[in-house]
């Protein structure tokens, strides 16, 4: 039986669902009860199975392997799966799940994007340390959901006591800079690291902020937030693309050392750039993310390489396939 292409039914799947179908594959999505209509709407799904939560997918697991289903991870996994039921998971998965634990881990992360070469924002250890502006991140891919700003010790204990059940977190310097995320898929098949696609992020409400005068701004006491609810297209310039492909790489050729197989398929690279042209990553998401999902139809950079619209979800079909042909298929699974 041919494979077919299964993912949860948040974050990227639409674009996932889509890219499988282009590629010949049959697909499915397992989503939560209420959050199916998209997927019917826009018919990328060969089946829907709906759960009343994610945490029913183990039940489902054996029926999933008997037909043949590779699940395909993205952002909403974290929120479904502990990294250890990640781990225990017999269904095939896509990519290497040994660096979810890397990117899910703050501090091993930073080690990772360190060890490659990259400059990264300032770390402090402890809030008494502070001496500038500073973002505090907590674990997890939660979309931004709880970031905020702090200049002290001071203003950080203000505003964590208002986050009572958050844990694990960093304190990060906040670099003046462009935010830009780039889109990168490294294929172990042909050792190959392509650039997908770029953006930027809409977030609330730090980006309406800017519209109320900083009068106002002090006088309703507005207090920013990083919770993202769309990406932008970007488009960098040409010079640029030597730079960040070299740092792309250098994350793959680490990430070597640090897992059985290395990070491969999509990744995405969280960085500033300031105006002296310093590049500070600040984060790495190991797997697809939602800034490719305005690139359903391909990009500026996959019409380069492509003849046919290239998706990022697409891109992993493809590789999948090749793989079939080529009889690979256990070097791009765990």
């Amino acid at each position: 039986m041919k494979p077919r292409i299964m993912t949860l039914g948040s974050h990227t799947a639409l674009q996932i669902l889509k890219g499988a179908k282009d590629e010949g594959f049959e697909t499915i999505v397992v989503v939560k009860k209420g959050f199916d209509e998209p997927y019917r709407s826009y018919k990328v799904a060969d089946e829907i199975i709906i759960v009343d939560d994610y945490s029913e997918f183990r039940s489902l697991e054996d029926d999933l392997k008997e037909k043949n289903a590779i699940l395909i991870p993205h952002g909403s996994i974290f929120s479904a799966f502990t990294v250890a039921g990640i781990k225990d998971s017999t269904v095939r998965y896509f990519g290497e799940k040994e660096v979810l634990a890397l990117e899910e881990s703050r501090s091993r992360q930073r080690e990772w994007l360190q060890s490659a070469g990259l400059t990264m924002p300032k770390k402090f250890e402890k809030a008494e340390d502070i001496d500038r502006a500073t973002i505090i991140k907590f674990n997890g891919a939660g979309g931004g959901k709880g970031y905020f700003l702090a200049k002290n010790k001071q203003e950080f204990d203000e505003k964590m006591a208002e986050r009572p059940h958050e844990e694990g977190y960093i304190i990060q310097e906040y670099v003046i800079g462009n935010p830009i995320y780039v889109h990168y898929f490294y294929s172990p098949l042909n050792d190959e690291l392509e650039i997908m696609s770029m953006d930027k992020r809409y977030e609330t409400n730090v980006d309406s902020i800017g519209r109320i005068s900083a009068k106002d701004q002090l006088d309703l006491n507005l207090q920013t937030s990083y919770n993202i609810i769309g990406n932008i297209p970007l488009v960098v310039r040409e010079s640029m693309l030597a730079e960040l492909f070299r740092m792309g790489r250098a994350v793959v050729e680490e990430s070597k050392k640090l897992t059985g197989k290395g990070m491969f398929g999509p990744f995405c690279l969280e960085m500033v750039i300031t105006p002296e042209m310093e590049y500070y990553v600040f984060e790495i998401s190991a797997r697809i993310v939602a800034g490719s999902n305005p690139f359903v139809g391909g990009s500026p950079y996959t019409d380069l390489r492509y003849d046919v619209p290239m998706s990022t979800g697409r891109r992993i079909s493809l590789e999948i396939k090749n793989a079939i042909e080529q009889g690979r298929l256990d070097e791009v699974l765990t």
